[in-house]
């Protein structure tokens, strides 16, 4: 009888913990990604945020535990304004708040970084700071750092957002990438960073990803590639009008950035 019931008890435990298993294994969350955006107006301006970010921000985030922060600079300069773009990706979402609450308390930091956070208002070192704030897709919930051999000057990263009409339809575009479309550019290798739905942002309902090159040529060559296998899926009745607008950036990574 004692045999029976240390027998039927291992039994139990062994199922409890492929339960368990099978449970943390489905139910694994997904990352957050924050982008900033900084628009500048001037090389002064970008100056002062470079060396903000290259010997203060970015340590900060290391220390932090916060790895492969990437910043990324338009290829194709606007005569206007200048636009630099820091990604952040981070586990959970409230460790946004607590690095804030600890740069505040960061006193290397606060050193390497006093010419950008004392800044006076008649010289600000940025016209404006945007905030976008995304949650990683199901079908890709980590984010991967691109595998690239070619110099960070001639590296294209292609920055995508696809905007839909409603948020229905976001999220059928969504499933589509997670159906479909991630499948594709992971045989095709595009060395995709991330693919994420913004949860915050100023252009709603949209999705965004990041896929990387090592030049334009490697660029242009994925694209075409990538055209007949879109094919088969981009006319299936179920995936019709799920974007309103595509907006595509092309970016090179800034020399001190971890991507």
């Amino acid at each position: 009888m004692i045999k029976f019931k240390l027998s039927f008890l291992k039994l139990l435990f062994s199922a409890c913990m492929v339960l368990l298993c099978t449970f943390s294994f489905a139910a694994k969350p997904g990352y957050y990604y924050q982008i900033k955006i900084y628009h500048i107006k001037d090389v002064n301006q970008e100056n002062t945020v470079d060396s903000y970010l290259k010997n203060a921000y970015l340590p900060a985030l290391h220390r932090f535990g916060i790895a492969n922060v990437g910043v990324f600079k338009p290829i194709k300069k606007d005569s206007l304004e200048q636009l630099i773009y820091v990604y952040i990706p981070v586990k959970k979402m409230d460790q946004l708040l607590k690095m804030e609450q600890a740069l505040d308390k960061d006193q290397q930091y606060l050193e390497a970084g006093k010419d950008y956070l004392n800044a006076i208002f008649s010289n600000p070192p940025f016209l404006r700071l945007e905030n976008i704030l995304l949650k990683a897709f199901a079908g890709m919930p980590v984010p991967a750092i691109p595998k690239l051999t070619s110099p960070k000057a001639e590296r294209v990263y292609e920055l995508r957002s696809y905007e839909a009409s409603t948020e229905k339809l976001s999220l059928n575009k969504i499933a589509m990438f997670n159906e479909s479309e991630i499948s594709i550019f992971s045989k095709l290798d595009f060395n995709a960073v991330f693919y994420g739905q913004v949860i915050f942002g100023s252009k709603m309902p949209n999705l965004m990803y990041l896929t990387t090159f090592n030049n334009k040529a490697d660029r242009d060559q994925h694209w075409t590639a990538f055209g007949p296998a879109y094919k088969e899926i981009s006319g299936l009745p179920q995936y019709q009008n799920n974007v309103s607008k595509n907006v595509t950036l092309f970016l090179y990574p800034a020399d001190y950035s971890d991507l």
